[in-house]
């Protein structure tokens, strides 16, 4: 985790630097000053050698100081926490509607494989798969918002001033992330239990006379977790990233939001904090991913 961090960090800090375009200019305009120039450029250390402006950033980010924004003129960290629960709460509802509908119609897709009904659900994840986030979040922003009246497109309410309407504001943001990463689970966990059901323990199991449903459950569906939870891993990061662009069909103000003002800015240390904040978040994933590991399949031991 610390190597990949570290790595990530030494990429991010020197692509800025070797990108078309001035941050100082970007903040005072084209028409400044030789001595306002000068000025910022030295207030903001862009004078000093690369490598000394990379341990002194690295250095504050130790000390938990992520610098100051350029444009904002705000602490960076401060500015992240600020827009945190917005996309925190985006991806939590996004992963559960993964979690909640990508399991049991997984299940049922293998069930009914060879039926009417599992050639209608393969359909449909072909679909939803083939479909862009942002697409499905303007049809369903059309839809809900302006056919049926249901909600009020780029309208959102905080959690602390009315929790329902903050979770209505957030329900077709997060349903447009979940659909395609729903669908993916499916045919994931579809192709697990397909190949589960012809080894040689599950034949075992039911020449024993136990139940199909109860072989399903217990024995079956354990196995086939262990590939999904490894696709589920990556579907999580997949809805931080995907997270930026809703945020802007939705008029969200969350991290999406802010990294993509910060990017057209040249705001470098406000991308560069918000580009660690999300790879801590998924180097963290990924490792809370290898535990779940072992808690589907104790068989399996780090060594």
């Amino acid at each position: 985790m610390v190597v990949t961090i570290f790595i990530v960090s030494l990429i991010t800090f020197f692509a800025f630097q070797i990108i078309p375009g001035d941050p100082v200019l970007s903040k005072l305009g084209v028409d400044a000053d030789q001595a306002q120039i000068d000025a910022l450029t030295n207030e903001l250390n862009l004078d000093q050698p690369v490598i000394r402006r990379y341990f002194s950033w690295l250095t504050g980010i130790f000390k938990g100081d992520l610098g100051n924004s350029i444009r904002y003129d705000r602490d960076v960290g401060e500015m992240i926490l600020s827009r945190l629960p917005v996309t925190f709460s985006l991806s939590i509802i996004s992963m559960l509607l993964v979690i909640i509908f990508g399991i049991p119609i997984g299940i049922l897709s293998a069930k009914y494989d060879k039926k009417a009904s599992g050639f209608f659900i393969n359909f449909l994840t072909q679909v939803s798969m083939a479909i862009p986030s942002f697409w499905t979040g303007i049809l369903l922003m059309y839809l809900f918002g302006l056919i049926l009246n249901w909600i009020t497109p780029g309208a959102y309410t905080p959690w602390s001033e009315n929790a329902f309407e903050a979770f209505k504001s957030l329900i077709l943001p997060s349903l447009a992330i979940a659909i395609p990463n729903i669908a993916v689970i499916v045919r994931y966990l579809r192709n697990t239990i397909l190949e589960q059901k012809n080894q040689d323990y599950t034949r075992t199991a039911l020449s024993k006379g136990a139940k199909p449903g109860y072989v399903l459950t217990r024995h079956i569906l354990r196995n086939a977790l262990i590939p999904v939870v490894t696709v589920f891993g990556m579907i999580a990061a997949k809805i931080l990233a995907g997270s930026i662009i809703i945020e802007q069909v939705f008029s969200l103000p969350g991290l999406g939001r802010l990294l993509i003002n910060a990017i057209s800015t040249r705001d470098l240390p406000l991308v560069q904090g918000m580009i660690l904040y999300f790879s801590v978040l998924i180097v963290i994933i990924n490792f809370l991913i290898d535990i779940i590991y072992k808690l589907i399949d104790p068989r399996i031991k780090y060594t």
